[in-house]
């Protein structure tokens, strides 16, 4: 595969609109997926037409619930399953990035544990904005 790859917009539940106007940009359609619920609260994203070999990209903020970061986790991880070529992250709201530095004793920094979970989900760029800290 090459830069020939075919190019793939998926959007995660709560990304919907802004994916939408991206693609629109863009010139083509999201493609399909599905967010399976099951009773006890869990949820299986799968996509509903073939990413092998094509260049995915997957629009999902990570902004409250974290449910919408685990979302993203496991949007990455079927399209890697599934073959795609490269998968792309493009996250609007980059959750817990206040949290990038230790600023006293006995704390997480959570911006670097979820840039690891992105990376070990098989992400590769990540896309986001507003990294500011507030």
């Amino acid at each position: 595969m090459s830069l020939t790859a075919p190019i793939k917009l998926f959007s995660g539940t709560q990304t919907k609109y802004l994916a939408e106007k991206i693609a629109e940009c863009y010139g083509t359609n999201l493609g399909r997926t599905l967010v399976q619920r099951f009773s006890d609260g869990e949820f299986q994203p799968s996509y509903e037409e073939t990413v092998r070999g094509s260049h995915v990209f997957v629009i999902q903020s990570t902004f409250q619930p974290t449910e919408n970061l685990f979302e993203l986790l496991l949007m990455i991880d079927a399209a890697k399953r599934a073959s795609a070529y490269k998968i792309v992250a493009v996250v609007p709201y980059f959750g817990f990035a206040r949290q990038d530095r230790k600023d006293k004793p006995r704390v997480s920094i959570g911006a670097k544990l979820v840039a690891d979970l992105l990376e070990a989900a098989g992400v590769s760029p990540v896309f986001a904005m507003g990294l500011d800290a507030e």
